[in-house]
């Protein structure tokens, strides 16, 4: 009788934590669910304060991707159940999983903005989480500081390249308030960018001595994303992309301060106080009401 008792508890239990709708994913609260991939050899998990590592996409739950990259961020404790830092908390390096939220949960509560248009009312998303390093806090304080002190005549040293490259490449154009160089080479005639739109673009990414270092055209695979979302794109994209409208083709030249910083690439492709040059199209422009 024991056996029966602690087998039907056990059901219950399992009932209780998996649904039918997503064979193979375990709940998580508030209409979150995730599913194992792959398990790290560190046990370790990252805790409130720490900071990540992550290879993200995003689709939708046809497995359509609308966003893919690799994101440095610091881990807060969860605002809600089966909130995104929820789901990052349950991962240790080396993990990877697939999570299933409530998508205006997802969009309201963590991007701070509205549910793209194609995604149905009361949908849900998927993320791709692949967990590449934890920190903590300290950890991150400590590395950032030695990396500055090795690093504090950079800044100095890119503004000297940066002048170099513009008197003898693009001579006569000013920069923007913000720093960036903004050169139109074809004009856009459809929509103007606003926020919460869908825009599919193309774009090639280059260092200032012409070495490209990513490119959607090369891929064959244009980059789709909401604008205005966090975790998108990078300050002066978003800056440069709010400027133009659909067929718009242009070049930018920024600052690494619009970029990535003094502390480069998460990925290390980009170095430390490194000027970029992006050629950006847009492709398509989709209003939420009208996808």
């Amino acid at each position: 009788m024991k056996i029966s008792f602690y087998v039907i508890l056990t059901l219950i239990f399992v009932s209780c934590h998996r649904n039918p709708k997503y064979p193979g994913y375990t709940g998580l609260g508030n209409g979150t669910w995730y599913k194992l991939h792959k398990i790290g050899e560190n046990a370790v998990k990252p805790a409130p304060g720490d900071y990540i590592t992550v290879n993200l996409s995003y689709t939708t739950m046809s497995d359509s991707i609308f966003f893919t990259g690799t994101r440095k961020l610091q881990i807060d404790s969860p605002a809600y159940a089966g909130s995104v830092d929820a789901c990052f908390a349950i991962l240790a390096e080396g993990d990877s999983a697939t999570f299933i939220l409530r998508a205006g949960d997802f969009f309201s509560k963590t991007l701070k903005t509205s549910v793209p248009g194609f995604i149905p009312e009361g949908g849900s998303v998927k993320i791709n989480a692949g967990m590449q390093n934890i920190q903590t806090g300290e950890e991150y304080d400590r590395e950032k500081e030695a990396f500055l002190s090795w690093i504090e005549d950079f800044g100095d040293y890119e503004k000297v390249v940066l002048k170099q490259f513009i008197s003898s490449e693009k001579p006569g154009i000013s920069p923007l308030p913000s720093g960036i160089y903004y050169v139109k080479l074809r004009e856009g005639k459809g929509k103007k960018i606003e926020l919460g739109d869908t825009l599919t673009i193309n774009y090639e990414g280059r260092f200032l001595n012409g070495r490209f270092f990513d490119s959607t055209v090369k891929r064959h695979q244009p980059f789709q994303f909401v604008y205005g979302t966090e975790w998108q794109v990078i300050k002066g994209l978003e800056e440069a992309i709010g400027m133009m409208r659909e067929g718009e083709r242009s070049v930018f030249i920024m600052p690494s301060e619009l970029g990535f910083g003094n502390t480069g690439s998460s990925t290390g492709i980009i170095p430390p106080f490194t000027s970029l040059i992006f050629e950006v199209e847009i492709l398509k422009v989709s209003s939420p009401n009208k996808i």
